[in-house]
């Protein structure tokens, strides 16, 4: 009767996610622990592979072998590769800095990435979903893989900071002088210094994965910034819905269009100085909606570029 209470009073087991399964399938790490180490993963809102490789519970190279062993994937050590030759543009930074995977390669349909929990079904399909194209797991450890997330996510802006400093802007002396005194009268806020930026950011950033349109869509309670590449739509940012406005502001005073005219659709153009001697142009057209403006900047060309809402 003793032993039935004993049963009775222990704790179910958890549902382990499919990385700790293995573990512990693989004799790496016992019930309880791998247990133990997921309750504290979702006490401290972090992920199970982190909570365990910082744990010291396996270590990220025994990780790699036996993940590489029980899902039959190949292992690959990431300081043999040259980082600079790493494709770009084919995945959006947000999935792989969120689930810590690096895109290797494209293979016909399907995608070559580099992760440390082939069982992560939610990765897996997050990587289909936004690419359409299949996926190919390669193992890496854990620790050289976060570190080359990192590098990875460097972006475009900062990339081209690095090379020509701060030697780029919207070339606005082809504004009228209408426009710039409306833009004395009542739109001070267009040139708040982050909104400047990031319109910046985008802008090169998509130059950069040389996108055929950027679209900056208003909604109620959110805001996102998408890109096309190679004929997909893909989302880059998800900034403060309160920028909205300002941005919206900011691109018609850089456009020449009336930024007091909320109500019809618009169309205009503007410039962006990259060095001494190289300007890109953009097409511009703003939308009305419900919930904002859409701003929409179609075709991106050698040196011509679009964008919009």
């Amino acid at each position: 009767m003793a032993a039935v209470d004993t049963a009775i009073n222990q704790p179910p087991s958890m549902a382990l996610p499919g990385l700790g399964r293995a573990l512990v399938v693989a004799g790496k790490l016992g019930q309880k622990a791998a247990e133990d180490i997921f309750r504290k993963a979702q006490s401290g809102r972090t992920s199970f592979i982190a909570e365990l490789t910082g744990s010291g519970a396996v270590s990220a190279f025994d990780l790699a072998h036996t993940m590489s062993t029980a899902f039959a994937a190949p292992l690959l050590d990431l300081e043999s590769i040259d980082v600079q030759r790493l494709p770009k543009g084919l995945l959006d930074n947000k999935i792989c800095a969120t689930y810590r995977i690096v895109v290797l390669s494209k293979r016909n349909n399907r995608l070559i990435v580099a992760t440390a929990d082939p069982s992560d079904q939610e990765a897996a399909e997050k990587i289909k979903f936004s690419t359409q194209m299949g996926v190919d797991w390669v193992i890496a450890e854990y620790d050289k893989l976060s570190k080359l997330v990192e590098v990875s996510s460097t972006t475009a802006a900062e990339a081209m900071e690095s090379i020509i400093g701060d030697d780029f802007e919207f070339d606005e002396a082809s504004v009228d002088s209408g426009a710039a005194e409306e833009k004395d009268a009542g739109v001070s806020e267009v040139e708040d210094a982050p909104v400047v930026k990031f319109l910046q950011k985008m802008l090169l950033d998509a130059f950069s994965m040389r996108a055929s349109d950027l679209h900056f869509e208003p909604f109620e309670h959110t805001y996102r910034v998408r890109f096309r590449v190679d004929g997909e739509l893909r989302e880059i940012a998800s900034p403060p819905v309160a920028i909205k406005e300002k941005l919206a502001a900011r691109i018609k005073v850089i456009s020449k269009l009336d930024i007091s005219e909320k109500r019809v659709p618009q169309d205009g153009k503007m410039k962006l100085k990259i060095g001494p001697d190289r300007v890109i142009d953009f097409r511009v057209s703003t939308l009305p909606t419900m919930y904002g403006e859409k701003n929409r900047y179609p075709y991106f060309g050698s040196e011509q570029r679009q964008a919009g809402y």
